[in-house]
């Protein structure tokens, strides 16, 4: 027992560098970080809820069995992060101009959740459950779509992606007329626009 806090309330961190330390198992609740590199740390088991992160860096960090629910990513540099692992029953976001490169959200559940002026590339969304989601103004180039359920997702302002129509569930999904061609990519159809 080394005397260290575990639990967390109303506090605000700023500027700390946790690049490549080990914070496991500990308890957020209203907290926000601003600025702060979490770059290769090890956050497994930490629950974090109603918490914002501004500013902050979680490249390669690992989130296994983490929780997140309700958790506010503003200008945050996302990438390669697995998401998979994370607490299935504390796991709800919302992203604000955010980089998710590479990060992989396989088999979740994020119904309703925003995206919003985000960099998606290459991200897997394979069997997640999107319902209600928006994708405002997020670039989606390589993100992979297999069996995910995209009903009522507004993809309207997105752009660069490429959906299959036959693999995925799309009822009610929006789609600007301008960006309908990532709907039909796989047919190899020549779309023209008038000017």
């Amino acid at each position: 027992m080394t005397g260290e806090i575990t639990n967390h309330e109303r506090k605000t961190f700023t500027k700390i560098d946790y690049t490549g330390k080990t914070l496991r198992d500990r308890e957020f609740y209203k907290c926000t970080f601003i600025g702060c590199i979490f770059t290769n740390s090890d956050l497994i088991g930490n629950d974090f809820e109603d918490c914002t992160f501004e500013n902050c860096n979680f490249s390669m960090t690992k989130i296994q069995g983490a929780g997140f629910r309700n958790a506010s990513f503003k200008d945050c540099k996302i990438i390669g992060v697995d998401f998979s692992e994370c607490n299935k029953f504390m796991f709800s976001f919302s992203f604000h101009n955010c980089h998710l490169d590479y990060s992989n959200f396989f088999g979740t559940k994020l119904q309703k959740t925003k995206f919003n002026k985000c960099t998606l590339r290459e991200t897997d969304f394979s069997e997640v459950n999107l319902t209600a989601s928006v994708f405002s103004e997020c670039d989606l180039s390589g993100t992979i779509f297999s069996r995910t359920i995209l009903e009522k997702a507004d993809f309207r302002t997105a752009n660069n992606f490429s959906i299959d129509t036959e693999t995925n569930k799309l009822k009610k999904a929006k789609f600007s007329a301008f960006n309908l061609e990532g709907l039909l990519h796989k047919h190899q159809l020549e779309i023209e626009y008038d000017s």
